[in-house]
């Protein structure tokens, strides 16, 4: 072989390895399943949507550790919806029809979660979900809520709070029941008067306000008026913050007082909150902490609270259940190998998913849970949350604390 035929046939060579180099390089990698939703980032529900967006991100990033969905890296497609059930609707429409997404994941907010339902219901979607306080409205039937209430939600939670409150070193004779005009707190408010009637506590007061409302002077006026020996507050995020401040403001301060789902970090922080009640699913305590993957989580949580500048890194009812919805999409794909809508609602009908805030199911009417939910009573002792009731779930050493 002389050298010109060598030489053109070593030329050939280097390219055609460098073209086979380019084709593997450039070759697509394995196309990630797409999960589209929202949050409220802003607006009214901001402080609280931050904390679900932290929670949601750590859950992606460890489901992408293990290798993904069916071997697909997994990419959240989250957008902000303002606090606003209208636009939460528009962009729900255009996850599905514009960015093509492959499921659907459910925003915060009962309000937004309707709106949200209303768009899966009309593309036959699956919707996961877990924070939605009317169930009875919950009419689609591949919606599943994984917050871990019951269908019965305004019975059982005010019944858990009062059974709560009964049991301490003093036992309410009247309660005043004040509350947001927010959907889900309106409604468990109003079945907090009915159970109040029905276990022999007075009704000294009634009021509500419009959600959003800042000013919370003359609210605190007629509470402090009625003296109630038990306050039942419907408060979202940091109205109860400003119900609190408000009441300050004039000298007085309930004997036992109840927050239905505070902005947990920021009600903690604040000292006039002392002794202050709320639900959760979740605390950082044992037996809680006895679970592996719960001690992880709160471990990343504390580390990402702390950069994004949250008031309080800690892990509470919203981090876990935010963290326990992709649990339960992680399970659901996993044991179906599949991501198709109805092959997942079949599966999730008939199954249960063991979660970080326990284990979830969907056996009530709605796809709620049918029976006791996973709720419990925690309190604002010495600028940390414990759960007090029921005994078998609260803090080693605590109990509710009354003046």
């Amino acid at each position: 072989m002389n050298s010109s035929r060598r030489l053109v046939l070593a030329f050939a060579g280097a390219t055609l390895a460098l073209l086979s180099g380019m084709s593997v390089a450039q070759a697509p990698s394995v196309a990630p399943i797409r999960i589209g939703g929202t949050l409220s980032l802003t607006g009214p529900l901001g402080a609280t949507g931050l904390v679900h967006k932290i929670a949601g991100e750590i859950a992606v990033e460890q489901i992408n550790k293990r290798g993904g969905l069916l071997g697909r890296p997994v990419e959240w497609v989250l957008k902000d919806d303002q606090s606003r059930p209208d636009l939460a609707r528009t962009i729900y429409e255009q996850l599905i029809t514009v960015d093509k997404v492959d499921m659907l994941m459910g925003p915060y907010g009962t309000q937004n979660i309707l709106s949200a339902m209303g768009v899966a219901q009309r593309f036959n979607k699956v919707l996961l979900h877990s924070t939605f306080g009317l169930p009875a409205l919950a009419k689609y039937d591949m919606q599943f809520s994984v917050g871990g209430q019951a269908y019965d939600v305004e019975n059982v939670w005010p019944n858990t709070v009062f059974d709560a409150v009964l049991a301490s070193a003093r036992p309410p004779k009247t309660v005043a029941i004040v509350t947001s005009k927010f959907p889900s707190a309106h409604f468990v408010s109003a079945g907090a008067r009915e159970v109040a009637k029905k276990r022999g506590i007075k009704e000294v007061l009634y009021l509500d306000w419009d959600f959003g409302s800042r000013d919370f002077g003359a609210i605190a006026s007629r509470i402090k008026d009625a003296n109630p020996d038990f306050l039942w507050a419907g408060t979202l995020g940091l109205e109860g913050n400003l119900l609190i401040e408000a009441m300050k403001k004039i000298d007085y301060t309930p004997p036992i007082q109840f927050h239905m789902l505070p902005a947990p970090g920021p009600m903690a922080k604040y000292p006039d909150a002392k002794n202050a009640l709320a639900i959760t699913v979740f605390e950082e305590h044992a037996p809680f902490l006895n679970n592996a993957v719960a001690a992880e989580f709160v471990k990343i949580f504390h580390e990402r609270g702390a950069k994004a500048g949250l008031p309080d890194s800690s892990v509470e009812l919203m981090a876990s259940v935010q963290f326990a919805t992709w649990q339960v999409l992680e399970a659901a794909v996993g044991a179906t190998k599949s991501i198709d809508d109805k092959t997942l609602a079949g599966w999730l009908k008939a199954n249960r998913v063991t979660t970080i805030i326990g284990q979830v199911r969907w056996d009530g009417p709605n796809n709620f849970i049918k029976g006791p939910d996973l709720y419990r009573v925690k309190q604002l002792q010495n600028g940390k949350w414990n759960v007090v009731w029921p005994k078998d779930w609260a803090a080693p050493g605590a109990k509710l604390i009354t003046p």
